[in-house]
């Protein structure tokens, strides 16, 4: 690893693919990658995301804060019923339980055949930057995400999972600059239906 900064960076990462849940939440992240000499392209894949309107706003903020950098930005498919049917019976599950378990594979999974396909040896996730979310969680989908595309043949280039606590470092306080800085639109709840019935 390089340096002793809390956000650690492996050994020869030049490039990544940044799944971004939102762009409040990938600001800063892509600030830091930027000035370590670090490409990120952003992969918007989200299909958690309820109602449609509320997923356009995200996605429409997403591509223009790639677009103010001069970053290649990647839209993912909007398939809620599919995300719907992988989380069918966990619909009653707590926030950090089951299903957010589930929707964090099912988009993490996602993020690596995109990197595959793109040829970009790293993925990672703005997932990773939310307070409200279980780092554990993500990690696991990540890593499993990673060992989904391995095989004897194949393992050398699978890309793989970036797992980092992207809330260390002032990263959380500079999201939040950035957040009045850009005037991003910024959601109150995670995203889904049954997220917005725990919201504040």
């Amino acid at each position: 690893m390089k340096g002793v900064s809390p956000i650690q960076v492996p050994d020869g990462l030049q490039t990544v693919l940044l799944h971004a849940c939102c762009a409040p939440c990938s600001s800063a992240i892509v600030e830091w990658l930027l000035a370590h000499a670090i490409t990120p392209t952003i992969y918007y894949f989200n299909p958690n995301i309820f109602p449609e309107e509320e997923y356009i706003i995200r996605k429409q903020e997403s591509q223009r804060h790639a677009d103010s950098l001069g970053i290649r930005w990647i839209d993912g498919d909007y398939d809620h019923a599919a995300w719907r049917d992988s989380v069918c019976g966990l619909e009653h599950e707590p926030e950090r339980g089951g299903r957010c378990a589930v929707c964090f594979r099912h988009r993490l999974l996602a993020t690596a055949r995109m990197a595959q396909q793109e040829g970009i040896p790293w993925f990672a996730t703005t997932l990773a930057s939310s307070r409200w979310k279980s780092l554990d969680q993500i990690n696991a989908a990540g890593l499993w995400a990673q060992e989904q595309l391995r095989s004897p043949l194949t393992a050398h280039q699978s890309p793989l999972f970036w797992a980092q606590n992207w809330r260390k470092g002032g990263l959380q306080q500079r999201r939040n600059e950035l957040l009045r800085q850009f005037s991003f639109y910024n959601q109150q709840y995670c995203g889904c239906e049954f997220s917005i019935r725990t919201a504040d």
